[in-house]
């Protein structure tokens, strides 16, 4: 497991336990009241941490490398994937994945970023940063949603959309103006959780939904906090005061109600405890079905441009 800069002397702790454990079960000293012992100051310490996180440390958990990628609540939550590769238009992008499948037995259109979760697949999937062919192929499997009356789940986890040269010739800008559209043209139920970043229009590009979760240790934001503080403050040095400001973490959103729920993390975060933060997103994600279903697809447009266009109107007006 990679270190966190404040999880160092639970690590260093943790370490010693497992040095203990691989202890000769026929030595003489007796350990299991020791590892007893450390395991209890471990889980303190742990959760004294997590407790008082800010969110610069924020940023970091939800970056983690261990934290579960899009293909792992695939694997944990959806039967019988099928991807659906390509925009029809130029390539298929390995960075935004797509396909049908099924969801506690419903038919479902999901979508997702993928980081990839070594080096080999983290640049075959670009880091997570989608092309212009990633939000089209987006497009695609909206209409086909619509077309075929199947909810669309997207999983969010992306620093943002890819930013290269070649992206921009090919319309950068237009494709995730176009994916927005189609969010909200879309006459099905669309439910997104944010497992990791959600980065600037990379993210809002399949994230207008009519449900928005984001998992307790997540982030979603317009910028990255090094990208704001080198505008600011013409230095990534600053990176830590631009997390603050920007009121990226899951507790600042609910707050200013831009998102509908936050999904606990086990007590270490989701990158300790996979299994166990997958299943949460996913009772999450059925009691969000249930909410939604039966649905009148005038109504869902509907309601869904009218949640969108009310987002900042509360505080501009109690500003005045």
């Amino acid at each position: 497991m990679s270190q966190l800069e404040f999880e160092k002397p639970i690590l260093e702790l943790e370490a010693k336990i497992a040095e203990l454990r691989n202890v000769s079960s026929d030595s003489a000293v007796n350990i299991a009241d020791e590892i007893k012992r450390m395991q209890d100051k471990s889980s303190k310490l742990l959760q004294q941490a997590y407790a008082r996180l800010n969110p610069a440390q924020k940023v970091q958990v939800a970056r983690h490398q261990n934290r579960p990628h899009f293909k792992d609540y695939i694997n944990a939550l959806i039967t019988d994937f099928t991807p659906l590769a390509g925009d029809r238009n130029f390539a298929d992008d390995h960075a935004l994945i797509g396909g049908l499948g099924r969801f506690q037995g419903r038919p479902c259109v999901i979508l997702g970023q993928e980081k990839g979760h070594d080096t080999e697949s983290r640049i075959y999937h670009n880091f997570g940063m989608a092309r212009p062919e990633g939000y089209r192929k987006a497009q695609r499997l909206m209409a086909m949603a619509s077309q075929f009356q199947l909810p669309v789940l997207t999983f969010i986890d992306t620093a943002g959309a890819y930013p290269g040269m070649g992206a921009e010739e090919r319309g950068q800008s237009e494709a995730i103006a176009k994916s927005i559209e189609s969010c909200l043209r879309t006459d099905v139920p669309i439910i997104s959780v944010v497992i990791g970043e959600g980065g600037s229009g990379g993210a809002v590009a399949i994230a207008v939904a009519d449900k928005i979760y984001m998992l307790e240790h997540s982030i979603y934001s317009v910028i990255s906090p090094e990208g704001c503080a080198s505008i600011l403050w013409r230095s990534g040095d600053y990176a830590q005061e631009a997390a603050s400001a920007l009121k990226l973490t899951a507790q600042d959103l609910y707050e200013l109600k831009l998102i509908d729920a936050i999904i606990a993390e086990p007590l270490g975060g989701a990158h300790r405890h996979h299994e166990e933060t997958m299943a949460s997103v996913g009772r999450q994600l059925q009691k969000g079905l249930k909410e939604l279903t039966p649905w009148d697809g005038a109504e869902l447009i509907k309601a869904r441009r009218q949640k969108f266009l009310a987002f900042g109107r509360e505080s501009l007006y109690s500003s005045f």
